[in-house]
């Protein structure tokens, strides 16, 4: 009997222990105090998505979402970035397992994302527009694109538009948004809902035969993206990437990687005028 006492008293241990455990895993972390502390705040983006990330010709992480991060760290009080590439499609479930503490690669605020993630204040727009081939002369504006084979990047709000906005198209989803391209040039799909700068630029660097067309579908804003339940990193991120708009820093960012004729801070503005 006494045997069988003991016995149940580890496992109550046992229990009692599992439960601390859980309970402490389940408690949202602060995130800022622990960056801090560690002196490394982890950030992930594609680096695969010309201007805002990519791989320079050292192989290092570059891009206007890529030097926004490293000034909101330094702001914050993050004395460095540890960049993790990551597919976009994994960035909001990434964010809640804990596998980065931001996403800061040009990630749109949508509904959807906001009840699963939150998002500090934006640092980018941009204006949505078609790509076809440079000899398509068919495929002029939206109505066009009936019936026809339209790639987006996977898990982009430019995939969530287009199922909304082209439900007489056929989309096309991919992991990579350069393999998007390459697809258009050699003829598998038929036109790409893409921002203008994004697709502007791999068409430029990779020299294919794509143009764009048509007027703008869309603005798009883009914000920098953490786990629910981190008002303090919210709160911080928010008032570093304000006063970067505010003192200059993100137009002098914008024009080096975006384009100087492109004004970041005003075209933010505009887009949250709108409905």
């Amino acid at each position: 009997m006494r045997f069988a006492f003991v016995g149940i008293r580890c496992i109550a241990g046992v229990l009692f222990l599992v439960s601390a455990c859980h309970t402490a895993w389940s408690q949202p972390r602060d995130v800022l105090s622990t960056a801090r502390a560690a002196g490394v705040i982890r950030v992930a983006n594609t680096q695969a998505s010309p201007p805002w990330s990519l791989l320079d010709d050292r192989n290092q992480p570059a891009g206007y979402d890529v030097e926004v991060a490293k000034e909101v760290a330094r702001r914050i009080g993050v004395a460095r970035v540890e960049f993790v590439a990551d597919l976009f499609k994994n960035f909001v479930e990434g964010l809640k397992a804990g596998k980065y503490d931001l996403v800061m690669n040009d990630l749109t605020p949508t509904p959807e994302r906001m009840k699963q993630v939150d998002f500090a204040a934006p640092y980018g727009v941009e204006d949505f527009r078609i790509f076809v081939r440079a000899s398509n002369d068919d495929i002029r504006d939206r109505p066009d694109l009936r019936g026809k084979r339209v790639g987006v990047t996977a898990g982009t709000s430019n995939e969530s538009w287009s199922r909304e906005h082209l439900k007489q198209s056929e989309i096309v989803t991919y992991d990579n948004g350069g393999l998007v391209f390459n697809d258009l040039a050699i003829g598998r799909i038929d036109a790409v809902i893409s921002s203008h700068f994004g697709g502007t630029k791999y068409t430029v660097v990779n020299k294919l035969p794509i143009k764009e067309v048509g007027p703008l579908q869309t603005y798009q804003l883009s914000a920098p993206a953490m786990a629910k339940n981190q008002p303090a990193l919210r709160e911080a991120v928010s008032r570093a990437v304000n006063d970067m708009r505010a003192d200059g820093t993100i137009d002098r960012l914008s024009r080096r990687w975006v384009g100087v004729s492109y004004d970041m801070a005003a075209e933010i503005a505009n887009a949250q005028k709108e409905p």
